[in-house]
C-alpha cells in the first residue's frame, strides 16, 4: 500500500510540456495556432489520394490559447488554473474539471508530456 501511495502523484502537481515536434503561431488576437507537419509514408499517401494538406492548422480558442501561453515547463497545473481564474474570473469555471479535460486532449494528440 505504502508503494502505491508513494508511486501516486496528484494530478494538479504535474507540469505540462509542449512537445518540440510542433511549430506554433500566434495572431493579432492572441489565438493560437498549432502546426502539424503530415510528414510519413501514410500521409503522403492520403496527400495523393485524398487530397490531404502537407501541413494541418489546429486553431484554439481564447482559453485554449491562453492555457497554451501559460505553459512554460516550470508552472504546474495548480499556477496555471490560478491564472486562469484571474484571467477570466467566473467565466472560466468550473476551472481544474476544463483543465483536466483540455490537458488530457493535448496528451493525447501528443502536444504536451508531463514532467514531475
Amino acid at each position: 500500500m505504502a508503494k502505491k501511495k508513494q508511486n501516486s502523484q496528484n494530478y494538479f502537481e504535474k507540469v505540462p510540456v509542449k512537445s518540440e515536434k510542433f511549430r506554433w503561431t500566434q495572431d493579432d488576437e492572441g489565438l493560437v495556432t498549432i502546426e502539424i507537419d503530415n510528414k510519413g509514408f501514410f500521409n503522403r499517401l492520403l496527400q495523393k489520394i485524398a487530397k490531404k494538406p502537407p501541413i494541418s492548422y489546429i486553431h484554439l480558442d481564447e482559453n485554449g490559447s491562453f492555457v497554451w501561453k501559460c505553459i512554460d515547463g516550470e508552472k504546474d497545473i495548480i499556477k496555471i488554473g490560478e491564472l486562469v481564474e484571474e484571467h477570466f474570473g467566473d467565466a472560466a469555471k468550473p476551472v481544474y474539471e476544463r483543465l483536466v479535460k483540455f490537458f488530457a486532449m493535448l496528451e493525447a494528440s501528443g502536444f504536451i508530456s508531463f514532467r514531475k
